[in-house]
């Protein structure tokens, strides 16, 4: 009896202990449940029957490197082709250049990015390609091997993990090596945009081209003036059509057609200027149709004036439409890009105000519906050429007594120089404007001028030389006056000086006797030239 009594405070004690022992581990077990069912990261240890997945043996994955590095481990990345849905169903087909040129024609605002340039992928050629989504991303990488693996890699059963991974199982793995693509190299195009916006089109040389002409000087009547028209002349030699400008260290965009309406959709290309300037319009319209009549073109002259005058013979100029890509090109005549003004409007045969430091009205007048604006003005600047139009030159509204100024260089300069500083002024408020200011057209009379028996017999291309070296353009005005704004310099004068071939020469049917033409060219022709260097800058 002595002894249970003895016994009974100790079992109650170990009693205790175990409900105490109980009580930790349910309190324990309870925080690990709420724990784990709270937690991401404790839930992520256990690996999904999604993601069971089980890798083909013939592709091995190596993990990224963290995005710092990308700029460093990028030349050792396995060669990759990134293409999108719809050229991975013509693979086989078609190079992925093609596609882009392809995919730019629909979208001429956006350059296409992310498929890395021929010279990356010489580097590339280690390391296999990362996963990447089929449906839910706008490009796809595939590892470099033979067609038939690629293929037999996307039709693998059970959702092997061949290098593409379906939709919906995107790791962060693909996120990464989208961004190093997508993000981190431009396209060849892209590429070659940039080189071409550094790009001195001036310097370079003419070389023969089977391809050339872009136009028949038979077939484009619609456009082409018969007086500009040699085909349609007495000339026998045409070896001069076969000639195309290439500048040093770069390749100038191949002109068609269809990208120029592509990428000047719902826009307005403007030449004012002279003569030259025409004949840019002109060869341009030639360029855009090559040289086929085109029935769909819309005239649509009267939106900008450009009405024949009461008692005149022809308007001011032309503006044509084209439908289907509502692109419109159009030619305002201002041969001297000043403001000419009738100082009595009631007397047509009055003098006009030729006003030097006041842009045309034209241009004042729709410069706002313009998105590309090209200018030339030189060959009109003499005193011959003013007497007969009845010019009569004024600075500030009132008439020139500034003698400097009164001289032809001088007042053909400060013309120049005045309506370019109008236009830098005016790009603020039209954002959407890229402007050029043509430098001049060479003439090539030799033993006289046009009226004096000069003349260009030469008909064999490149016999006074066919490369231009120089840095500096030869236009000195044109060069000074663009420089430091924001009117670009489509320099062409060098180019042209060593065409002294494709000219007019002697051969128009209806020329006076002694008299030639070496100041325009034949069409197709030289201007063909000067509109290819401003297809690849616009």
């Amino acid at each position: 009896m002595r002894l249970r009594m003895k016994l009974g405070p100790y079992k109650l004690r170990w009693k205790a202990k175990e409900l105490s022992l109980f009580l930790i581990v349910l309190v324990c077990a309870t925080i690990l449940i709420w724990t784990w069912n709270k937690s991401p990261v404790l839930t992520s240890l256990l690996p999904s029957k999604n993601q069971l997945l089980q890798l083909s043996p013939d592709i091995k994955t190596v993990p990224l490197e963290p995005k710092r590095h990308v700029r460093e481990d990028i030349s050792t990345l396995t060669r990759r082709e990134v293409i999108t849905n719809e050229e991975e169903r013509h693979l086989d087909k078609t190079p992925s250049t093609d596609i882009i040129n392809n995919e730019e024609e629909h979208h001429p605002d956006k350059t296409p990015t992310a498929i890395l340039n021929n010279k990356e992928e010489q580097h590339l050629d280690k390391v296999t390609s990362a996963d990447t989504s089929e449906s839910s991303l706008d490009f796809e990488t595939v590892p470099h091997q033979k067609k038939e693996e690629a293929a037999k890699h996307k039709h693998s059963p059970k959702g092997e993990k061949t290098g593409v991974v379906k939709s919906g199982s995107i790791s962060t793995q693909t996120e990464e090596t989208k961004n190093v693509i997508l993000g981190e190299k431009t396209s060849e195009q892209e590429e070659k945009r940039v080189a071409n916006q550094a790009c001195n089109y001036a310097k370079g040389k003419w070389v023969i081209d089977d391809k050339r002409p872009l136009y028949s000087g038979f077939g484009c009547k619609q456009w082409l003036a018969p007086m500009w028209a040699c085909r349609l002349m007495r000339r026998q030699d045409f070896a001069f059509e076969k000639l195309r400008w290439q500048p040093n260290g770069c390749e100038m965009e191949e002109f068609e057609g269809s990208k120029f309406l592509k990428r000047m959709q719902d826009k307005t290309l403007a030449f004012v200027g002279d003569s030259l300037g025409r004949q840019q319009f002109q060869s341009l319209m030639c360029m855009i149709t090559a040289g086929k009549d085109s029935s769909n073109v819309l005239d649509v002259g009267k939106e900008y004036g450009l009405v024949i005058p009461p008692g005149g013979k022809r308007p001011n100029g032309w503006a044509y439409r084209f439908p289907s890509t509502n692109t419109t090109v159009l030619y305002y005549w201002s041969s001297s890009l000043c403001d000419l003004e009738p100082l009595n409007v009631k007397d047509p045969h009055i003098e006009y105000a030729m006003h030097l430091d006041r842009p045309p009205a034209f241009l004042r007048q729709f410069l706002h519906k313009i998105d590309v604006l090209v200018l030339n003005t030189g060959h009109h600047w003499n005193r011959g050429k003013l007497r007969a139009n009845r010019w009569v030159m004024y600075v500030g509204g009132v008439p020139n007594t500034n003698r400097k100024i009164a001289d032809m260089g001088s007042a053909k300069n400060f013309t120049i120089h005045s309506t370019v500083k109008w236009l830098d002024s005016q790009l603020p408020k039209h954002p959407h404007l890229k402007t050029f200011y043509r430098s001049i057209s060479p003439r090539h009379f030799v033993n006289g001028d046009w009226n004096s028996g000069g003349s260009c017999d030469n008909t064999t291309p490149m016999s006074i030389g066919k490369e231009v070296l120089q840095e500096e353009s030869s236009d000195h005005s044109a060069a000074s006056a663009t420089r430091g704004t924001g009117v670009k310099l489509l320099d062409i004068t060098a180019l042209s000086q060593v065409r002294d071939e494709g000219h007019i020469s002697r051969f128009r049917i209806t020329a006076s006797p002694g008299v030639q033409d070496c100041l325009h060219w034949c069409l197709p022709g030289v201007p063909d030239t000067w509109n290819e260097i401003l297809f690849a800058q616009i």
